[in-house]
């Protein structure tokens, strides 16, 4: 604790700050955690000194108090709970020392974390985006491919970089994909995207590759497996060159894929099982999504609403 501290805090705050940071220390504590948590009760700190509050005198209503002047702040329920997460271990250590006999943050719930919707492209902006894709130069037929796989089977970035020459079942019109927890599934490929990528397979990718042994579906200029890096800047660069508005990532192709399924009258189960997920409850977003997207057309088109 810096000198600073002790002269911005009274005697009891100082010591008790000071006191934790040795307790983390003797915990080894990782230095980004001393150094987050630090924050957190300095900020406290200075709410609790403000409405007169000594760190022995605090009760579980007090921090309630202090997670509403937060809120109220606008900091996100992720905040919230992190700096709660600060307090409890801050008092865990004053139960120990006998300084405290409960600890009050044991008490106050943990604010859920903020569920955002995702970002979700129209139909005709995923049109206008993929089509303005040259194919003149191998990494312009590769992104071209790369991009077009992504939004037609609803892949993570993670899984692009992970495809290998056999993922992709021509006869077939289907795609292996290897998820998460090393799970495989296969979902269908769509004509477009089929197209795009046997033109990179017999145009770009023997351009790029340079050693016959690499199985990496997508490779770099280098002829190596690209990372997922490099897939969000080479996207970056064609969402530029479509003027397409606010951020897209390699996720939003993903979400834009779940939710022209839902509109189009494709089932929970269905999408759950093409995106990969453990759960239909991760699925359930793209009904909020769904359910938001008609409320705003609503509002914008109905006489009484």
């Amino acid at each position: 604790m810096s000198a600073a501290t002790a002269e911005t805090h009274g005697p009891a705050w100082t010591v008790g700050l000071q006191r934790f940071q040795r307790d983390l220390s003797a915990r080894s504590a990782a230095p980004l955690t001393k150094r987050a948590y630090g924050t957190d009760l300095e900020q406290f700190a200075v709410w609790a000194e403000r409405v007169g509050l000594e760190p022995d005198a605090i009760r579980y209503r007090d921090l309630r108090r202090y997670a509403a002047h937060l809120s109220e702040g606008g900091a996100s329920g992720a905040t919230v709970g992190r700096k709660l997460a600060a307090l409890r271990s801050f008092y865990d250590s004053m139960l120990r020392s006998g300084e405290v006999r409960q600890n009050p943050a044991d008490l106050v719930a943990t604010p859920k974390k903020d569920s955002k919707l995702p970002r979700v492209l129209g139909r005709a902006e995923i049109a206008g985006l993929l089509d303005r894709i040259p194919a003149r130069t191998p990494l312009e037929l590769r992104d071209r491919a790369m991009l077009e796989l992504t939004y037609a089977c609803g892949l993570r970035a993670e899984e692009v970089v992970n495809l290998d020459l056999d993922s992709p079942d021509f006869e077939g019109e289907r795609l292996r994909i290897e998820g998460k927890g090393s799970k495989t599934r296969i979902v269908p490929m769509g004509e477009p995207a089929q197209k795009a990528l046997r033109r990179y397979l017999e145009r770009a990718r023997p351009a790029l590759v340079r050693l016959s042994e690499e199985v990496a579906l997508f490779v770099s200029k280098s002829g190596r497996r690209l990372s997922t890096s490099d897939i969000r800047r080479r996207l970056d660069r064609w969402v530029r060159e479509a003027s397409v508005a606010g951020g897209v990532s390699p996720h939003a192709l993903r979400h834009s894929f779940a939710t022209h399924l839902l509109e189009g009258g494709a089932g929970l189960r269905v999408i759950q099982e093409l995106l990969g997920h453990a759960s239909v409850s991760t699925t359930q977003i793209y009904t909020r999504v769904e359910a938001s997207r008609l409320r705003s057309q609503y509002a914008r088109s109905h006489p009484r609403a």
